[in-house]
């Protein structure tokens, strides 16, 4: 199974988040370019896709910070 079949992930995972702790800052995350370079957005944990701006305000209860950020690597993702 490629990332292009995975499913999205819904509700039942993902739940709104207003902090820091989102999507896209979470060790699972992912960028992935898809047919034609249009980019998915997966979550490896769950092996799933995000819909569009969902990894801006969503975040599951498998979050966990970035290993980069948590050794330093990366400061401006911050």
């Amino acid at each position: 199974m490629t990332v292009e079949d995975w499913p999205y992930l819904d509700q039942a995972v993902l739940r709104p988040s207003r902090s820091r702790k989102v999507c896209m800052t979470c060790h699972f995350f992912r960028h992935h370019a898809g047919v034609n370079c249009i980019p998915l957005l997966t979550c490896q944990l769950h092996q799933g896709l995000l819909a569009q701006g969902e990894h801006l305000t969503h975040r599951c209860k498998g979050w966990t910070d970035d290993m980069t950020r948590q050794r330093g690597w990366c400061p401006e993702v911050a």
